[in-house]
């Protein structure tokens, strides 16, 4: 009877041998790297120059410093170019209307 007994035990100890082997053999993954947060930009510089032609400097200021702060980018140019910031271009007054210059 002890034969029976071994050869179980030996089995069930090959057999969480190789998981374990296998488990090495596919590596261990390193954690993915945190997302690092947006890179600070100088709002007061880049809304300068967004609002320079625009006949109202004081009000384009003040909305595209809000909407810089909230989105971290301002748009390139002195008008459009909305797709090179999306959040900028998302962002809406309590009327629905486009609050960034």
């Amino acid at each position: 009877m002890a034969f029976p007994k071994a050869f179980a035990a030996l089995l069930i100890a090959s057999f969480v041998l190789v998981h374990f082997t296998y488990a090495l053999q596919q590596g261990v993954k390193p954690p993915a790297p945190s997302p690092q947060p947006p890179k600070p930009i100088e709002c007061i510089g880049a809304c300068k120059y967004r609002c320079s032609k625009s006949s109202r400097q004081n009000l384009c200021n003040r909305a595209c410093g809000s909407c810089c702060n909230r989105c971290h980018c301002v748009p390139p140019g002195t008008s459009g170019n909305y797709e090179a910031c999306p959040c900028y271009f998302n962002l809406t007054t309590h009327n629905s209307t486009r609050k960034c210059p």
